[in-house]
This record gives structure tokens, C-alpha cells and sequence, in this order.
């Protein structure tokens, strides 16, 4: 098999389910090395392909040169017009004007007709009530978790009680009256909520958790969805989320 071809049998593996795929998968899918398998995965990031993951954990392609960009079918650009609205109501500063941005972008980018439909959308979002503006920086907040470093937090909870917490930050979820982290509490030794508008101070350390953010997210969720459904069983109501 030559080179190219490899490359190019890497690329097709890739492009198939959501990842991430593991170098030993790869390399027994193709019969090489998993160390030819690095050397093609660094091989392909020098020409373009924007590839996630690290030796041990596997690989995942975020963003493929070799295809085009898709168009959107007029339901997909109201869904993403309404999207883009609902967070320029819900979002800190930085994130309301990069959606109002993204919408210019794309009333640039799309053809005639699409742009028109773009423009004059008969679909909006509105918030009566919006979240507790937050006293930090919530883009700071949002580059520690895509660095996937600890970060520390003096959080106040709901009896006005400040504790110090050192926890590795997972996600952010917009609720209908609040914001809220999602992270692993070193304090708690497991996952807890805290509500970003209770935060009264941040700091990002250099102690990266990296590439563990994506599974322990994913975990986390199921398992708050979980225990929302046992509880939700038990009392036939559906509970909030619980904090700190």
C-alpha cells in the first residue's frame, strides 16, 4: 500500500462514527504500526485536517480540508437563525456578539434566496426573564474548559456560605433562569453544579486534566439525567439540578 493511499484509507477511517478512534483500532483496520498510525495522523495535521485526541486516548476529526463546505436546507437555517437569536437573549457579552456575528457571516456567505429568507426570518427568540448576569468573565471560564485546566473558585451557595473549590470544569449549561457549571469538585470528590451567577471569584491554574473533559461530561450528564428520572419516578416531579 503506498503512502498516499494510506493517508488517504486514515482520512475514510476517521470520517466513520463519532470517535474517538484508538491508533490500535486503526493500525489493526489498516494491518501497519500504531507508530505508523501516529506518524500518518501528524502526516495529516500538517496538510490541513484538524485532528483532536493524543496517543493513549485516540483520535477524532474535527474538521475535514478535503470537503466542502454543505449548504443548509431552509428548515436547517431557521433552526440555525433561532439558535443564534436564543444566545444573543441568553449569553454573556463576548458570546451574544459572536452570535450576532455568525449571523452576519452567514447572511454574506448563503446564495440569494437564503440570504433573503436569513434576513427577514419568521422565526425569533425573546426572553422575558434572563439569567443573573455573572461576576467573572465567562469567556475565561469557557477557555478553561476547551484547555481542559482546573480551575479555582470561591462559590457562594444558597445560604450565602463561601467555600474555596478547586475543580476540573466540564461545561456550561444555559437554564431558563440561571447558567450553570458543570464540573468534577475536588472538594466533593464528584460532579457537582455550580451556578456561574454564584461564583464570586475564578482563577484557571496550570493543572490540565486533558483529554479527559469529553467522557467525563458525557458520564455526567447521564448520570444527572439518571438520577433526575429516579426522582422525577419517586415524587412525580421533575427536580432541579443540584448545586455545589
Amino acid at each position: 500500500m503506498s503512502r498516499s493511499h494510506r493517508l488517504f484509507q486514515v482520512m475514510q477511517l476517521l470520517r466513520q462514527g463519532a470517535g474517538p478512534h484508538t491508533a490500535a483500532r486503526l493500525a489493526q483496520d489498516l494491518g501497519i504500526s500504531a507508530r505508523s498510525v501516529h506518524r500518518d495522523i501528524a502526516t495529516l495535521r500538517e496538510m490541513g485536517a484538524i485532528i483532536d485526541g493524543e496517543a493513549g486516548y485516540g483520535f477524532t476529526l474535527i474538521e475535514d480540508n478535503a470537503l466542502p463546505p454543505m449548504g443548509f436546507r431552509d428548515t436547517e437555517l431557521e433552526a440555525l437563525v433561532l439558535g443564534l437569536r436564543e444566545v444573543q437573549q441568553i449569553g454573556d457579552p463576548e458570546l451574544a456578539d459572536a452570535a450576532a456575528e455568525a449571523l452576519r457571516k452567514l447572511q454574506a456567505r448563503l446564495p440569494n434566496r437564503q440570504a433573503h429568507r436569513l434576513r427577514h426570518a419568521v422565526l425569533s427568540a425573546y426572553r422575558l426573564q434572563r439569567p443573573q448576569p455573572p461576576g467573572i468573565a465567562l469567556a475565561d471560564l469557557r477557555r478553561a474548559t476547551w484547555d481542559e485546566v482546573e480551575v479555582r473558585l470561591d462559590y457562594c451557595d444558597a445560604k450565602g456560605a463561601v467555600t474555596q473549590r478547586q475543580v476540573k470544569p466540564l461545561g456550561l449549561v444555559y437554564f431558563d433562569r440561571s447558567t450553570v457549571l458543570i464540573a468534577w469538585c475536588g472538594l466533593r470528590n464528584d460532579v457537582r453544579v455550580f451556578r456561574v451567577d454564584r461564583i464570586a471569584g475564578f482563577e484557571a491554574t496550570d493543572v490540565s486534566f486533558r483529554p479527559h473533559r469529553v467522557p467525563m461530561l458525557r458520564d455526567a450528564l447521564a448520570q444527572m439525567r439518571a438520577d433526575r428520572a429516579a426522582c422525577a419516578a419517586q415524587a412525580g416531579v421533575e427536580p432541579d439540578a443540584s448545586e455545589g
